[in-house]
């Protein structure tokens, strides 16, 4: 019986944390900030790797270059492709 009140009062516990947690990442969205990581690319350098993907470069290639994964600049050329 002591384990499952135990049990019952770590639930609660975390049901509280996820409110609170909830409850400050709506009010910094609000303040218009917005979570997760920056993104590597900017626009301009998005084109690029666009202009360079038409004119026949290699994926590795540009990667080099702009010092990203590969998969990064397929996943690019795939959203072109759409």
């Amino acid at each position: 019986m002591m384990t499952q009140m135990l049990g019952s009062f770590a639930e609660f516990e975390r049901a509280i944390m996820r409110e609170r947690t909830m409850a400050g990442l709506q009010a910094a969205r609000e303040r218009g900030r917005k979570g997760g990581r920056r993104p590597k690319l900017t626009t301009e350098r998005r084109s690029e790797i666009i202009g360079m993907l038409k004119e026949g470069r290699s994926a590795a290639e540009i990667a080099r270059i702009f010092r990203v994964h590969r998969a990064t600049v397929g996943r690019i050329r795939a959203e072109v492709k759409k």
